[in-house]
């Protein structure tokens, strides 16, 4: 729905909640014109309920909510005296109606200053739950969300079994556009193996779908900085599908709503504005080569020839620190790693049972059809791509039939226009268009790990809109390969994920800030006991 839509949609709730409550808003001692009147009837129910006002707020989250619409309704039941068990079921099963029950047939009574402690310790333990999961919606919302690292494209600053905190508020944090769905997961529900919202997600039927109606519009927070170049970013795939995330055609028989789309972290190499290429596998931004931080360091494949046949690839990987795949190529004495990065390459050259590193590239102007923009008319691989202006808010391209598969769909799916092509015309929205302006900004995100990252070589331009958050924290690693307390990375605890030279664990300050601040709770708790 548009915001227009949405905001007609709220009206007829408030005139609906209105209708339902005028008259236990006049039993609370307020005046009936209150119950209709928006966001002022939501601040006089939580005075007649004896609940904070802020609690309003909540009241316009999306997914947050569903959970206080539901806290609402049985707290304007037992206002009104109705405590039992059949009550607060009632009020919950006939989503909210049952305060048209209350307001016109029941004869209640306004319970003044009635005590908010629970009834009962199944009462005491709902509400804490329940509250601990809007807290939590809200901070994984709009604030931090944690993250997990599942695949290697970041090595070596980012490892496998990473666990991220992801701020929400650096870029600005994304208004959740899927509005009916389970808090704090994303696509899928854990163990359930069922989608986690309500939505339509069949190709053809999802812009009529009234389910897909509840969609609200995309807005985000204002954030205190902006994408730049070489930040590791979080953001949705812009490809996903239902049924196969490596289908990375346009044409999809299945759509996800884009908060709902896969998460991934990436370096986005290229920022709004730029013209981004590749050449042997570096990426070049305006003619000049990519400077990386000196945290991260990139991996290209090798065929690894040894001197003998007593050569170990796991002692190797190990003593190299070469953490992707490694493997016997046909049965010869020539052996395949994944990702060795260069300063690696350099040690590794070196030993005495080595007789050859040999870098694994793509040919120049040899076509790969799974790589951006799917087009026989572009000859680019992994190693060699573009040049590729990447699209800035406000700015405009020429566009003919030549240049149209690289913006196609910016065009038609992340900004909602129809493109056709008639004859050696390009029609947008049935208008012939020959410049395109853009609506909003957009990245090119890439793994450091180049012969081994599913990224924007594959699908092509990141949008804003995509964008989920930035990862300022490593909280946790664990490493699968270990053995006993060697599985968990003890020394990437509660390190930057940004920043130069090597990082730092903060565990051990956490630690004595943790048992201090329990020591100080507990002497409080004494002296006040003891007073």
């Amino acid at each position: 729905m548009t915001l227009m839509q949405w905001f007609i949609f709220i009206l007829i709730i408030q005139v609906i909640h209105g209708l339902g409550t005028w008259k236990l808003y006049i039993k609370a001692g307020r005046q009936a014109w209150e119950a209709f009147v928006p966001v002022y009837n939501g601040v006089i129910l939580m005075k007649i309920i004896n609940r904070p006002v802020w609690w309003v707020i909540l009241l316009f989250l999306p997914v947050v909510n569903l959970i206080m619409f539901v806290v609402t309704w049985v707290e304007t039941a037992r206002s009104f005296g109705k405590n039992s068990y059949l009550d607060t079921f009632l009020a919950i099963i006939t989503l909210g109606f049952y305060n048209y029950y209350l307001n016109y047939i029941a004869n209640v009574e306004y319970v003044n200053n009635r005590s908010l402690q629970p009834k009962s310790g199944s009462g005491e333990w709902t509400s804490s739950i329940l509250f601990a999961i809007v807290a939590a919606t809200v901070v994984h919302t709009y604030f931090i969300q944690p993250f997990t690292i599942p695949s290697s494209s970041l090595e070596k600053s980012l490892l496998v079994g990473d666990f991220l905190f992801v701020s929400k508020f650096h870029y600005g944090a994304r208004v959740p556009m899927t509005t009916v769905g389970a808090p704090m997961v994303h696509d899928t529900i854990p163990g359930l193996n069922k989608k986690s919202y309500l939505f339509n997600d069949h190709f053809e039927e999802r812009k009529t779908s009234w389910l897909n109606k509840l969609q609200l519009p995309y807005l985000r927070i204002p954030g205190f900085e902006k994408i730049k170049r070489n930040d590791i970013v979080v953001f949705n795939q812009p490809a996903d599908t239902l049924l196969d995330m490596n289908n990375f055609k346009p044409d999809r028989n299945y759509y996800k709503p884009i908060d709902k789309k896969t998460n991934l972290v990436k370096r986005c190499v290229a920022i709004a504005g730029d013209t981004m290429e590749i050449r042997n596998g570096y990426v070049y931004i305006n003619g000049k080569q990519n400077e990386l931080p000196d945290r991260a360091h990139l991996q290209f494949s090798y065929h690894v020839q040894p001197k003998t046949n007593r050569f170990n690839p796991s002692v190797m990987a190990n003593r190299y620190d070469i953490t992707d795949g490694f493997g016997i190529i046909n049965n010869e004495n020539t052996y395949y790693f994944s990702a060795i990065s260069d300063e690696a390459r350099e040690k590794f050259k070196n030993h005495p049972n080595v007789a050859s590193i040999t870098p694994i590239r793509a040919t120049k102007g040899e076509r790969d059809l799974s790589i951006f923009p799917h087009d026989p008319n572009y000859n680019w691989n992994v190693d060699f791509f573009g040049p590729l202006y990447i699209p800035k808010k406000g700015a405009s391209i020429d566009l003919n039939l030549n240049v149209l598969p690289l913006y196609k769909r910016a065009i038609s799916e992340y900004e909602g226009n129809t493109v056709k092509v008639n004859g050696n015309q390009i029609l947008i929205n049935n208008k012939v268009a020959t410049s395109y302006t853009f609506k909003q900004d957009y990245y090119w995100m890439m793994g450091d790990n180049r012969h081994n990252s599913l990224d924007a070589r594959s699908w092509g331009l990141v949008p804003f809109d995509h964008v989920v958050g930035k990862p300022v924290f490593i909280w946790m690693s664990w490493n699968t390969h270990g053995k006993g307390l060697d599985k968990i990375r003890w020394n990437r605890l509660f390190t930057t994920v940004g920043g130069s030279g090597t990082a730092t664990s903060f565990f051990i300050p956490f630690l004595v800030v943790l048992f201090g601040f329990i020591g100080f709770n507990k002497w409080r708790a004494y002296k006040k006991e003891n007073a």
